[in-house]
């Protein structure tokens, strides 16, 4: 056992946060805090890495045991730059590295009994170096900064002039250096994009020491935990399993407790019948029999009813009318701020009943084609085109559609003049503001509350299109799991931005990707109830990705070459039906086949270089590991142990070949995926 928490109670004025959480973990343990919003996850974090003090109860630790703690929104505040900040974690490393280096320059110079003794304290520091991953930790830097999102130039900025996003990626690049015996992470994935998150999945998954993570990402929960701790009005329980694991188990047991409170209500409310018709009677052995019964009552268990979570929000969007087949189709979009070019070409269609999810590391320009759809933004060049009968419902993730001088009440009202007092209390009731909320004003609200207003106001504008940037944001599970059965319940079409894989998972029918500035389609289910069968949801993105990923980023490419350009053509469109464009580039005609065959012998041209220059780097991988090995050979022999200048040879030939085998590696791994 390397943590346990014992019975951990925290009150503040308002509310009993934590009541009697009692948990351990073992070595290895891959565990989740999950819970909805103000449930106590970040205290229990706080309260084991001792930041705050628990009311009652307490914590204790293995002996030795060192742990890492990554906070919401951690910042740095450093002179130093990126790579400096994170190089200080091996520190420890970089003082042995120059303690061998003072060695290696005074062996020159020192003989006899000095020399042999100054010998002996160098090979066993460099042991000690050597096992240490001394000869890779600035390679093992360099790979976790990019992993994080951090490109090479990014390393020589200064940790004092980056945003929040950034100086918490530095932190959590620290934590994950220095490995730690535990590491606690408070929503690690707010500021990565997806290949980042994938990157922290993968190493996390590998890592040997043990993990608590509070996060919202059901999808990276599911890849990294093999327990989940669910904190749920005070209270902890211990599930097995990753977060898919824990909700099926919880749902069942869910189900289990209310129809068990039933079948408690129902025993309670015979015996209270029988008791009563009893002393109806009024006869002495009726009276005794009811008498007894009321003993017996009486040591009847009560059960509690279950609690339920915020789960009676109410979300049915319902089109007002069903559109034309053709939904949208967008050609030739292109979009630059100055010198950031942000996509070029960029061409796709929505059907009717299609629930397209469009991804993209952050500052692709995701948002940006959603604003430009929604004439927001402007574009650069391109034709937007809008079918029959399409009425567009927009919910963007900067709630621009919220006035902020304004209550939840008026939000309504204004809008909706036809509905009651008591329609639009009831309606906003459904979205879980009750009483006294409903007049709180949107500039007071929480980013979580700002979403439902959003979604409310969505849900009554009735449209068969909707457009939603990261919906997601800013809800809690339970709310995230409501927003995806509506969405899989409404019968028109959905495009929308969204970093939770778990969400698109069960919500997406086809994926649109946004990579190097080109929009790449993986077609899954087509048309209508698509959604049902989720053929082209986030796993399936995943396989065909590796697979094609290249293929169609060469379609793109030849494509945006075939457009041929004239001028800056700008967008305009009508949401009502038909689109008037502006003078538009015209697309070239297909290439026809002979363009085909001609891209496939140069498709088949690429794969034979790439299997040339994979086998070349496997060969020359094997030269250079036979090398290292015969070194560790020679540095063993008796006679060599006393020669120094044998010795710094051998050494400084060693680290050269480690070095040189981890750019092979990464030159490996990156020709590997392209044959």
């Amino acid at each position: 056992m390397i943590l346990a928490c014992h019975h951990i109670t925290k009150e503040y004025p308002e509310q009993v946060v934590l009541r009697d959480v009692t948990f351990h973990l073992e070595k290895g343990d891959k565990a989740a805090v999950v819970g909805i919003n103000g449930a106590g996850k970040t205290t229990l974090l706080r309260i084991i890495t001792g930041e705050e003090n628990a009311d009652e109860g307490s914590v204790s630790f293995a002996r030795d045991c060192s742990f890492g703690y990554l906070a919401q929104d951690q910042g740095l505040s450093s002179d130093r730059t990126v790579y400096e900040e994170v190089l200080s974690v091996m520190q420890d490393l970089i003082d042995m590295e120059e303690k061998l280096t003072q060695y290696e320059a005074s062996m020159e110079t020192t003989k006899g009994a000095a020399l042999t003794s100054m010998i002996a304290d160098y090979t066993d520091l460099l042991h000690r170096f050597e096992d240490r991953g001394g000869y890779a930790f600035r390679g093992e830097v360099t790979g976790v900064l990019r992993g994080l999102g951090f490109r090479d130039e990014d390393f020589s900025q200064v940790v004092g002039t980056l945003s929040g996003g950034q100086k918490t990626r530095v932190a959590l690049a620290k934590i994950l250096l220095k490995k730690p015996d535990i590491i606690m992470l408070d929503e690690p994935t707010n500021h990565l994009d997806m290949s980042s998150i994938r990157w922290l999945e993968t190493y996390l998954m590998n890592y040997r020491g043990t993990v608590l993570i509070v996060s919202h990402d059901r999808y990276f929960l599911d890849r990294t935990v093999n327990k989940v701790l669910e904190l749920e009005n005070g209270r902890g329980m211990m599930f097995a399993g990753n977060y898919s694991d824990y909700a099926a188990r919880k749902k069942a047991l869910r189900e289990q407790q209310y129809h068990a409170y039933l079948n408690n209500q129902a025993q309670i409310k015979h015996q209270e019948e029988v008791i009563e018709k009893l002393r109806r009677f009024n006869r002495e052995k009726s009276i005794k029999r009811a008498e007894s019964r009321e003993k017996m009552l009486q040591r009847m268990e009560v059960l509690d009813k279950p609690i339920e979570l915020r789960d009676d929000m109410q979300l049915h969007f319902t089109p007002c009318i069903k559109s034309g087949r053709e939904v949208l189709t967008v050609e030739g979009l292109s979009k630059s701020y100055g010198d950031k070019h942000l996509f070029d070409n960029v061409t796709f269609r929505v059907h009717r009943g299609e629930h397209v999810a469009l991804i993209g590391d952050n500052g692709t320009g995701k948002t940006t084609i959603l604003s430009i759809l929604n004439e927001v933004v402007p574009a650069d060049r391109g034709v937007i085109r809008y079918g029959t009968n399409v009425h567009i419902g927009y919910y963007d993730q900067e709630h621009h559609v919220l006035h902020d001088e304004k209550t939840v009440f008026e939000e309504i009202s204004d809008d909706y003049p036809a509905m009651t007092n008591t329609e639009i209390r009831s309606m906003l009731a459904a979205f879980l503001f009750t009483g006294e909320d409903v007049f709180k004003r949107v500039a007071d609200l929480s980013g979580g509350e700002k979403g439902r207003v959003s979604l409310a106001k969505l849900m009554l504008s009735k449209c068969n299109f909707l457009i939603l940037d990261e919906p997601t944001n800013h809800l809690d599970m339970v709310s995230k799991e409501v927003l995806e059965n509506a969405l899989n319940c409404y019968e028109g079409t959905v495009l929308y931005v969204s970093h939770d894989r778990y969400f698109i998972n069960h919500t997406a029918s086809r994926i649109l990707s946004l990579t190097q500035q080109h929009v790449l389609n993986y077609p899954g289910g087509s048309g209508e109830k698509a959604p049902d069968c989720f053929i082209g949801n986030y796993d399936y993105y995943l396989e065909k990705s590796a697979q094609i990923e290249e293929t169609l980023l060469a379609k793109a490419e030849a494509d945006a070459r075939q457009a041929s350009p004239a001028g800056t053509a700008a967008t305009s469109s009508s949401a009502g039906g038909q689109t008037q464009p502006a003078e538009m580039p015209k697309k070239a005609a297909a290439a026809g086949d002979s363009g085909d065959w001609q891209r496939q012998k140069e498709e088949k041209a690429r794969l034979r270089k790439a299997a040339n220059d994979l086998r070349k780097c496997e060969d020359h991988i094997t030269e250079l590991e036979d090398e290292s090995a015969s070194i560790d050979e020679q540095m063993s022999l008796p006679e060599n142990c006393t020669d120094a200048s044998k010795l710094h040879a051998l050494t400084t030939r060693k680290a050269e070949i480690l070095e040189e085998l981890e750019e092979l590696y990464a030159q490996w791994e990156e020709l590997s995926e392209n044959v």
